[in-house]
């Protein structure tokens, strides 16, 4: 369901680089609209797209090895500008006459870029002796490389606009067609001004006005929805999320009654959090909502079952089998909503070359043949910041918009080893008392995720004059921009003292509080 009919986009082309995503971020952040699509992508899906410029991932692979990632054709045939990112630039030079070769200087990390030159680099200005003639050579430019490759003869009508010691093709132009080449970063943050890099490009050079925003976002799907939905009836698995709480939001404002939110209670949600949700969404927002108290059932199920990934499989399956069977009794409902974001639809694209880490994805398709509905999802185009942003701009709480992130088996992930009720206790408590000191002393909102974790071993603790044997819970809190990397939070140790003694003095069964201080990699955030 796009919200953007016309050429005012851009089309990114992935290679399989962990920081495609990212670029797509920066392009976001310039209010304009673009998509990612793996490079094996039909000609006939980018036609359709009709972007008004392109820009070609870095990637893993090597231009020159056999079977390597070629830019699909069509999109030297669109007469629209096109700019290539490391890996993107080096196979636009090889697939237009250049040449690429392994290089006996492999540059990672920070480097300067001296004698940068056109409208590319338009304002980047980073020798104090300079003038602001976009033409002087004495300009550098501090940026990001990461490559062992590099262009070692132009194409045909380029020239190069961009050097470093170490590669005399550091950015090259064809100023004719508008095609543009940098081999470094512009969009992670070490690059400075690499955002200024892309707004030229974007909004200087493919000459794009910037008009994706919230407001008009949230008028067109609301727009968009009616016209799909009609006078049909929608249901919602709302787990209390931050994407389910918005999809459920964005589509109440469009078709109001015609919504109802099948609410599962799992008995793996944090204290209270059934009550609060039935509050908050019932309420306060005036939802449609069922819930469903299916906490013993899951409880039987995992009974005995130790192994995280075998955890997450039967609470998926049972909560699809519980979520069919509250859906079957609302008969007059045709569509399926889903809060189904855009880094979703990334991870989960079906292509067999392009990234070597894609994974599916629980919120893409696997829709049961038995629903036999449409699905619905609102928020495909939107990343998880964007999301945020609908929230604020339908009215939803700060709170609520802004939560950290929960996983969707719940506690079960944050108990290690088998699941009883008894351990599900004790957790919901201690993170109780966690989350209220980090809102208390004004961290929650500084800190990117946190939680306890509940250990099933006991040690020996001291309770008054009594010998205690009780166990262990561990707090873990991270910092972190796209949870794809992540720090420990540095919190006060006179927080986390107090928080400790918190729990083992108000949780009977917890004699010991510590605090994880790995980062990822090499640890997860979450510990199953």
């Amino acid at each position: 369901m796009s919200n953007l009919q016309n050429t005012n986009k851009i089309l990114i082309i992935d290679f399989g680089s962990q920081l495609t995503q990212l670029i797509a971020r920066r392009v976001r952040q310039l209010q304009v609209y673009c998509e990612v699509l793996p490079y094996d992508v039909t000609s006939e899906d980018i036609t359709r797209f009709n972007p008004q410029g392109v820009i070609l991932s870095g990637g893993p692979n090597s231009t020159y090895e056999d079977d390597t990632p070629k830019a699909p054709e069509v999109i030297f045939t669109l007469n629209v500008p096109i700019l290539g990112i490391c890996y993107g630039m080096q196979t636009m030079a090889l697939q237009m006459g250049g040449m690429v070769t392994n290089s006996p200087d492999r540059e990672f990390g920070f480097a300067k870029i001296y004698n940068i030159t056109s409208q590319l680099f338009d304002g980047i200005n980073h020798d104090d002796n300079s003038t602001n003639d976009i033409n002087d050579v004495s300009r550098y430019m501090n940026v990001w490389m990461s490559h062992g490759d590099k262009v070692t003869a132009i194409p045909y009508g380029f020239e190069v606009i961009g050097s470093t010691s170490s590669c005399p093709v550091a950015a090259m132009v064809n100023h004719d067609k508008k095609y543009y080449g940098v081999q470094f970063h512009p969009e992670v943050t070490h690059t400075q001004d690499g955002i200024r890099l892309l707004q030229n490009f974007v909004c200087g050079i493919c000459k794009i006005t910037p008009s994706w925003n919230m407001p008009n976002f949230l008028n067109n799907t609301v727009a968009q929805i009616k016209k799909t939905v009609g006078n049909e009836h929608v249901i919602l698995a709302l787990s209390g999320g931050v994407d389910s709480s918005v999809a459920a939001a964005l589509i109440d404002r469009a078709i109001g009654k015609n919504l109802t939110c099948i609410f599962v209670d799992t008995g793996l949600l944090r204290y209270n959090e059934a009550l609060d949700v039935m509050r908050a969404y019932r309420e306060n927002l005036g939802l449609n909502i069922i819930k469903i108290d299916a906490s013993a059932r899951f409880y039987d199920a995992l009974s005995g079952v130790t192994e995280p990934e075998a955890k997450r499989k039967i609470i998926g399956k049972l909560f699809i089998d519980i979520f069919e069977e509250e859906a079957h009794k609302i008969t007059s409902a045709k569509f399926l909503a889903q809060g189904t974001i855009y880094p979703d639809v990334i991870e989960s694209a079906k292509n067999s070359k392009s990234s070597h880490n894609i994974k599916s994805h629980h919120n893409v398709g696997g829709l049961p043949d038995t629903l036999k509905l449409a699905l619905l999802e609102p928020l495909r185009e939107l990343f998880k910041d964007e999301v945020r942003n609908l929230g604020m701009e339908l009215g939803l709480p700060h709170h609520m918009v802004y939560r950290h992130p929960f996983p969707g088996p719940g506690l079960a992930l944050r108990i290690i080893g088998e699941i009883k009720t008894e351990y599900v206790k004790l957790l919901q408590l201690a993170d109780k008392i966690f989350i209220e000191e980090l809102r208390k002393n004004g961290y929650y909102d500084k800190v990117s995720q946190a939680f306890a974790v509940f250990l099933p071993i006991k040690t020996v603790g001291v309770m008054g004059d009594s010998r205690t044997y009780d166990y262990v819970i561990a707090l873990r809190s991270v910092n972190t921009s796209d949870f794809m990397t992540a720090n420990s939070s540095e919190l006060p140790f006179s927080l986390l003292t107090n928080i400790a003694n918190r729990i083992t003095n108000e949780i009977k069964g917890v004699s010991r509080v510590v605090y994880d201080i790995s980062s990822k990699p090499p640890a997860t955030i979450e510990w199953e």
